[in-house]
């Protein structure tokens, strides 16, 4: 099923999709109270819906299948590149995060891999997007990088304190500092970009 406001572009993506083996377009809205009736009407197994509707979000239309139809699989179809609309998209258990300017076989290949149970956008993603654009430990001091170190090691707090000789209480200060300067809101998040790091700079310092 495709819920987009523009016609056009919903003839142009059910033409892509209606071409595919395999693949069938069962239903097509342009508003959130239209998606969410026909989508109850067909029960598609996945849904291409866009964030901006004119009565209101796609998040709102996967935020109801999940409840009414949870079976039904949601790809966030969007010209809108950006963290808010991808964290948004996560949050409410969106499988995909595609953009309208990619190409027909992408959109295609995207349906069958979440069909299939594929799970192209999690948390892991969002944060390799965010570190990747700067260089996250850019600003963290030489304590709050050794914490960083440690937390991708699996330390607890109370673990690093000991490790560090200091109070388990200033950890908790360290790490909610690195987090703030690394534009991030758990440590599991710090842990995540640690491990797809194959060779972080601050593990092999150069000789002074």
């Amino acid at each position: 099923m495709i819920v987009d406001d523009h016609e056009v572009v919903r003839y142009g993506i059910s033409e892509i999709v209606d071409r595919a083996d395999g693949l069938e377009v069962v239903a097509e809205a342009g508003t959130v109270k239209d998606a969410i009736l026909r989508a109850e009407l067909t029960c598609p197994d996945v849904l291409l819906v866009d964030l901006q509707l004119p009565d209101g979000t796609g998040i709102e239309i996967i935020n109801a299948m999940r409840e009414k139809a949870p079976s039904t699989r949601s790809i966030v179809l969007t010209s809108f590149d950006d963290d808010s609309a991808l964290s948004a998209s996560l949050q409410a258990g969106a499988a995909a995060f595609v953009l309208k300017s990619v190409r027909g076989a992408e959109i295609t290949r995207t349906i069958r891999l979440v069909h299939e149970g594929r799970v192209l956008l999690d948390e892991g993603t969002l944060t390799r997007r965010r570190l990747d654009k700067d260089d996250p430990m850019a600003d963290l001091t030489r304590a709050e990088r050794r914490i960083v170190e440690l937390i991708a090691d699996g330390l607890s707090n109370m673990e690093i304190a000991d490790s560090l000789g200091i109070a388990e209480k200033t950890v908790k200060n360290h790490v909610t500092s690195l987090l703030a300067k690394m534009g991030l809101k758990r440590r599991t998040q710090v842990a995540a970009w640690v491990a797809g790091q194959r060779k972080a700079p601050w593990r092999n310092p150069p000789q002074q």
